[in-house]
């Protein structure tokens, strides 16, 4: 599915990635392991190939956001994410039975890549006119938004969500740590957003910027 004539909402195992089509390829989001050959069939449909695949940026180290990113890494292809989530994953099952939790056990479920390079906040990747870095923690440690302000759309990963039929905040059972999850959506209220784009809901365009204001005033409140 096209989201606008540069970004493609792509279904991988898991979760949608959206593939930033470009004078080369790059990808948010990975899906679980095993999600190359699904993105290759779509990459395929387009006339393009996963040769020009430059770089994934990942939007946390959740498995259905990671996991794919090995395979594809092996192709030598970058792969960005936040300092504290490539630290997080690097924790094995020894570590959830030392100090067992949600956030542990996902982080271990997780398939890093080899290696990875930062995603810090503030960072603007040259994509879309300009794609810049939030950084959003709560859901994870280290999850992030990517915002495109030519374009006015927020890649959210999974900091947002849509549950009867309204935008809200991160899954309470899936996030390391509730509280700042909803208090980093304060970050978000400034931004000029025309399309909230999730990784499991379509993407959201009715008063994009005004949903965002309420959800952060709510959480202020709080």
């Amino acid at each position: 599915m096209r989201i606008t004539p540069e970004v493609h909402a792509v279904r991988l195992r898991g979760a949608n990635a959206f593939l930033i089509v470009e004078d080369r390829l790059n990808l948010i989001d990975a899906g679980l392991p095993g999600s190359r050959r699904a993105l290759n069939h779509y990459v395929s449909t387009i006339g393009r190939s996963l040769a020009q695949l430059d770089r994934i940026v990942c939007t946390h180290g959740h498995p259905d956001h990671v996991g794919g990113a090995r395979e594809l890494a092996a192709d030598g292809v970058d792969v960005l994410l936040h300092p504290d989530d490539a630290e997080a994953i690097r924790a094995g099952f020894g570590d959830v039975l030392r100090s067992p939790s949600r956030a542990r056990l996902f982080a271990a479920l997780s398939r890093s890549p080899p290696a990875s390079m930062p995603l810090v906040d503030g960072q603007v990747l040259p994509l879309l006119g300009g794609l810049e870095v939030v950084h959003t923690p709560g859901h994870t440690p280290g999850s992030v938004c990517l915002y495109a302000r030519r374009d006015g759309l927020l890649f959210t990963g999974d900091v947002l969500e849509v549950r009867r039929g309204r935008v809200t905040y991160a899954s309470p059972i899936f996030s390391a740590d509730v509280r700042a999850a909803r208090r980093s959506v304060q970050r978000l209220a400034a931004l000029d957003v025309e399309t909230i784009i999730f990784s499991h809901f379509p993407p959201w365009r009715d008063e994009a910027a005004a949903v965002l204001r309420g959800l952060a005033l709510r959480s202020a409140e709080r």
